[in-house]
């Protein structure tokens, strides 16, 4: 009998390789590869359209946005986030030599509770970093109230939600800027890459691309001025035609994934000791992430995740641990201070879930679930 394929938690979306080809090969007559070439701009123009955003900049990955952006802003002081995100969202935060203050998240949903932010507000407070998580967005109308009362920046950490809208409005036009990751296990990748986005046509935002631009450019104004201290952070050529050939078919494998999640519903919706997350009715939703919530908390889901590595059925303690858990962090936080963000940290595996992935090995995955349990 022959062994089954491993099934990972998720797996890179590529375009027909003759798509791929047939650009790349102007690039072997340009020797183009850098510097916000050709395909860059066309991927930026494209993502703009998409997006549905006046403002917006490409960069080598998501951290790098959201760490430029924060630089861009000037910010000095204490920044609000939530402890229940990737690493990448406080260490851009830290790196720019400010102190994280955490709040913690609603259980509904696993983002940031804005019922607790008015609470962390301090004369130090310079901005707020929500994070939109597994395609769930913040409740941005009470946090950009919350902002606009004591005038604090809104910067959104919109890396699982690649093309979703809320309320009718695209999330790229959210708060003072969204940042997005186009990592290869996104909903969509350029194989590495990042973009941020802000409404260019706020008067109060107009001076905000110019900057972006700048500093992932080394800070450099001028064949011989350099007025920024910037990084390198330009996406290349290569990245930018992954980005444009994946954009045709983006649509498409959201509908795929849909079809996934909603297998998985179907077949997990009833579990005793498992609660699924709401698909809200506000949003489109992109169904980038597969959580799965058990009740009985990290005994039962240890014992999950180990009985499906077993069956060569990999998923994902996402997040775990928590932010204010990291040892590089220790002494500086503490997650008894945020015990929703704590117990959803013990609690959540994020299950396979990709446009290909076909609905028999779901229904495998939710059976050795369910033995398991």
């Amino acid at each position: 009998m022959d062994k089954r394929e491993d099934i990972y938690v998720t797996r890179a979306s590529l375009p027909p390789m003759e798509e791929f080809e047939e650009l790349m090969k102007d690039i072997w007559v340009t020797h183009g590869l850098t510097n916000m070439g050709k395909y860059h701009e066309i991927l930026k123009g494209q993502l703009k359209d998409y997006l549905g955003t006046s403002g917006l900049e490409l960069f080598t990955n998501g951290h790098l946005s959201l760490e430029m952006v924060l630089q861009a802003f000037e910010l000095e002081g204490e920044v609000i986030t939530t402890p229940f995100t990737f690493a990448s969202t406080t260490h851009a935060i830290v790196r720019n030599g400010l102190r994280p203050v955490m709040c913690d998240i609603r259980e509904e949903d696993c983002t940031l509770d804005p019922g607790r932010l008015e609470e962390l507000i301090t004369d130090r407070t310079c901005a707020i970093v929500p994070v939109h998580v597994y395609g769930h967005i913040c409740d941005y109308k009470a946090i950009e109230d919350i902002a606009r009362k004591h005038g604090l920046r809104v910067i959104y950490d919109a890396a699982h939600t690649f093309g979703e809208t809320v309320d009718g409005r695209g999330v790229a036009a959210l708060g003072d800027a969204s940042i997005f990751s186009f990592h290869a296990t996104k909903v969509f990748n350029t194989i590495e890459g990042g973009a941020v986005t802000w409404n260019a046509e706020d008067p109060e935002l107009s001076w905000l691309g110019d900057r972006l631009y700048k500093l992932k450019n080394f800070g450099i104004t001028g064949k011989e001025s350099v007025e920024y201290v910037g990084g390198n952070a330009k996406l290349n050529e290569f990245c930018a035609i992954m980005g444009i050939c994946n954009l045709r078919h983006v649509d498409q494998w959201i509908d795929m994934r849909r079809d996934v999640y909603l297998q998985y519903k179907a077949l997990l919706g009833d579990v005793p000791g498992v609660r699924l997350l709401s698909e809200p009715s506000n949003v489109r939703f992109n169904y980038a992430y597969m959580p799965v919530i058990f009740e009985e908390g990290m005994s039962a889901r240890d014992r999950i995740y180990d009985g499906l590595c077993a069956e060569g059925i990999y998923p994902r303690k996402y997040f775990y641990p928590c932010i204010n858990a990291f040892a590089c962090y220790r002494g500086q936080m503490d997650p008894d201070d945020t015990p929703v963000a704590k117990r959803m940290s013990e609690s959540v595996l994020t299950l396979p879930i990709y446009p290909e992935l076909p609905l028999s090995e779901v229904e495998r995955i939710c059976s050795v679930l369910k033995r398991l349990l």
